[in-house]
């Protein structure tokens, strides 16, 4: 590998954190590196994080950070390792970080369940509607156990289809197994035949067809430029009616517009959602929808998992400044 080595063996490096941690884990750093950290929480601007970048050796950014091409052209010599809290790293720019022979790392792994769980809490609340359940009750309108109220959809027989098959996708097929659900899926490549009994999944390699046989779709694919749109209008349209969608994932995967008019027109019965285009602004139509359950993008939010992503930046700065390769370096053209 050609990237830049660690500017330091003896002093401490200079790490900038660009949004608040886990206590443990900042104190850790604190102790560890000359770091600095974001008090306040907010996400920094622009010019903000390009200060940073300009005097740090190592920056530690998380999905609320957009790193391109022209703000890491601007980094100042010394920004060796770019220590990414999180398993995406489609908000940094992989190519230009490594023409400046910059380092970067991320956390996979540490996610995966914390994900499939929110994922399979998605996959039984919107069919059993759970939400418009729960604001029955908080407006005080239930007026008690009747046979033909809140008819939801049973689980069981349903045919679920998994779009991305890597840790998070097989895990949500693990849990999605025990509730009697039929498991299909879709992947660039097709899992051993061993690893598909063991989830008792069947390859599905047409995208379309696939998304026809499905009750529920759920994706768990990178954002790419490959994927970029992937359930789009025609597909969205082509869905079984009466599908539900749900997105733990990238937004980018879908046109939510085309998947607002097929939630509005009633052809999708209900979607469940942990990422937005736009965020932390969500589309007034999805929040008003009975049929759709919003949450703020709170997939990998456990306290274990953000200590055990806070630990994995530790050991990858800790690496790279021992002059060694970080174990989660992210290698362009592998992800």
């Amino acid at each position: 590998m050609s990237e830049r080595p660690t500017p330091r063996r003896t002093a401490k490096p200079k790490v900038a954190v660009t949004r608040h941690l886990l206590p443990s884990i900042e104190a850790r750093m604190a102790e560890l590196f000359d770091a600095t950290f974001n008090e306040a929480d907010a996400p920094l601007t622009r010019d903000e994080l390009a200060d940073r970048m300009r005097t740090a050796d190592v920056l530690v950014p998380t999905v609320t950070d957009r790193i391109d091409a022209a703000l890491i052209a601007e980094t100042g010599p010394q920004l060796g390792l770019i220590a990414s809290f999180g398993a995406g790293i489609d908000h940094i720019d992989l190519a230009a970080a490594r023409a400046k022979k910059i380092i970067v790392t991320n956390t996979p792994g540490v996610f995966t369940d914390d994900t499939a769980d929110l994922t399979m809490a998605l996959i039984i609340g919107v069919p059993r509607r759970l939400r418009e359940g729960t604001a029955l009750i908080r407006r005080g309108e239930w007026s008690g156990w009747a046979p033909s109220t809140l008819l939801g959809r049973k689980l069981g027989g349903k045919v679920l289809g998994i779009v991305g098959m890597g840790r998070i996708g097989q895990a949500v097929a693990w849990r999605a197994r025990a509730f009697g659900l039929t498991i299909r899926y879709h992947n660039r490549h097709r899992l051993p035949q061993a690893v598909e009994s063991m989830f008792g999944a069947e390859y599905v390699d047409n995208l379309d067809v696939l998304l026809r046989e499905a009750d529920i779709v759920t994706l768990h694919a990178p954002a790419t430029e490959a994927t970029r749109g992937l359930l789009n209008a025609d597909r969205i349209a082509a869905m079984k009616p009466g599908a539900t969608i749900v997105n733990t994932a990238r937004a980018d995967l879908i046109d939510y517009e085309a998947m607002i008019a097929a939630l509005e027109s009633g052809h999708l019965g209900g979607a469940g959602l942990d990422v937005y285009p736009e965020e932390p602004t969500v589309d007034a139509r999805l929040v008003a929808m009975p049929n759709v359950i919003a949450q703020p993008h709170i997939g990998s939010a456990t306290i274990e998992g953000r200590e055990a992503s806070g630990e994995k930046v530790i050991a990858n700065i800790r690496f790279w400044a021992d002059g060694h390769r970080p174990p989660d370096q992210v290698l362009e053209g592998l992800v």
